[in-house]
């Protein structure tokens, strides 16, 4: 499993009431494919979403995220935690 952030750019605010509803659609598929997202943070005036997941792969983040809501990544980076 490696760490994964990725990002979602989106064409006008976002609330975060509804990146939670998104979340929790996450949460509900993730399983099937051996993820776990772990934490999300959002930037609501510039509509922009960062999700930090444990995956076996980037493609198994994004498969969550397609089928849970259909919200995939513009942006996947493979990231290290620090301290």
């Amino acid at each position: 499993m490696a760490l994964f952030m990725d990002v979602h750019s989106l064409e006008g605010p976002v609330t975060i009431d509804d990146v939670s509803t998104a979340h929790a659609a996450d949460l509900a598929h993730q399983e099937t494919y051996g993820v776990h997202y772990l934490r999300y943070w959002v930037d609501e005036k510039a509509g922009k979403i960062f999700c930090l997941v444990d995956a076996p792969d980037a493609d198994a983040a994004n498969t969550v995220h397609r089928e849970a809501h259909g919200l995939v990544a513009d942006e996947i980076y493979l990231v290290a935690e620090g301290v």
